[in-house]
C-alpha cells in the first residue's frame, strides 16, 4: 500500500533493570501481536541506544519502542488497551508517545514503504527524522568507524530536542530518531554540517547498506513523560 497514512505513532517505554528479561520476551513475542492488532498498516518494535555512539556498544536495555503506522486515528486511540499495548505497560515505569504525520520518505524497510508517497507540507514546529538501515555484514565494521565525529555533532547541534538509536537486531539493523525544534535546525544539521555531509558522500561509495529509509514527520503531539525521550525543558538532549 503505497498511500499516506494519516498518523504514525511513536510509543518508548522505560522499563526496570529487573524488568529487562521480560521486554526481551515480549521483544519475542510481540511483533505477530503488533501486526495483527485491528488498524495496523505496519508495526515494528524496537530496541533503543542512547543515541551517543549507534554502535554495537550502544545499547540502552532499559528503553524500549514501537513505531505503528496506522489505518486511522481511530484505530490509533486504541493502542494502550490493545494486548501489545497493555502487556508494555504492566512493566513500563515511565512511558512516551509521539503523534507522527509523514512529510517525507525514502527508501524501504522489510521491503516496504511503509510511509507512502507523503506530499510533505509547510511546518512550522517540531520535527522528527527517522533513518534505518540494514547493514552489509562486511561494511558494518567501517561503518561504525565513521559514526563517532557525526554522533558528536549531533550532540551539539542547535536545536535538536532528543535523540536516540533504535534497532531491530542488535547488529546490523539499526538506525536513529532525532527530534528538531524546527525544519530549518534538521536541514542546518543534515546538509550543512561538514561531519554529515561528509557521511552522506561516503554512503554510496561505501556500500555501507543492504536497505535504507530516510523519513521526515510533523510532531503533532507527544503524550506522556518526555525523559524516556531525552527531551528537556530548554531544548536539549538529556545524556
Amino acid at each position: 500500500m503505497n498511500t499516506t497514512p494519516e498518523l504514525v505513532t511513536l510509543h518508548v517505554w522505560r522499563v526496570p533493570r529487573a524488568a529487562v528479561g521480560r521486554a526481551f520476551a515480549r521483544m519475542a513475542r510481540h511483533p505477530w501481536r503488533l501486526r495483527r492488532t485491528p488498524g495496523v498498516r505496519f508495526g515494528k518494535l524496537l530496541g533503543t541506544g542512547t543515541g551517543t555512539g549507534f554502535g554495537p556498544g550502544d545499547t540502552d536495555l532499559t528503553r524500549w519502542a514501537a513505531l505503528v503506522v496506522w489505518d486511522s486515528p481511530a484505530a490509533a486511540a486504541g493502542f494502550d488497551a490493545s494486548p501489545v499495548g497493555r502487556s508494555w505497560a504492566r512493566i513500563a515505569h515511565a512511558s512516551a508517545r509521539l503523534e507522527l504525520r509523514p512529510l517525507t520518505s525514502r527508501g524501504e524497510w522489510s521491503g516496504r514503504r511503509p510511509f507512502g508517497e507523503p506530499a510533505g507540507g509547510r511546518v512550522d514546529g517540531p520535527v522528527l527524522a527517522l533513518t534505518r538501515a540494514r547493514l552489509r555484514p562486511r561494511r558494518a565494521l567501517t561503518f561504525w568507524q565513521a559514526v563517532p565525529p557525526v554522533a558528536a555533532a549531533l550532540h551539539a547541534a542547535p536545536g535538536l530536542l532528543a535523540r536516540f538509536g533504535v534497532g531491530e537486531a542488535p547488529l546490523g539493523w539499526q538506525g536513529t530518531v532525532s527530534v528538531w525544534r524546527d525544519p530549518t535546525d534538521l536541514v542546518a544539521f543534515a546538509y550543512r554540517h561538514p561531519e554529515h555531509r561528509a557521511a552522506i558522500t561516503r554512503t554510496p561509495t561505501e556500500g555501507w547498506y543492504a536497505e535504507e529509509l530516510f523519513a521526515r514527520f510533523e510532531v503533532r503531539a507527544v503524550v506522556g513523560d518526555r525523559s524516556v525521550l531525552g527531551w528537556v525543558a530548554d531544548g536539549g538532549p538529556q545524556p
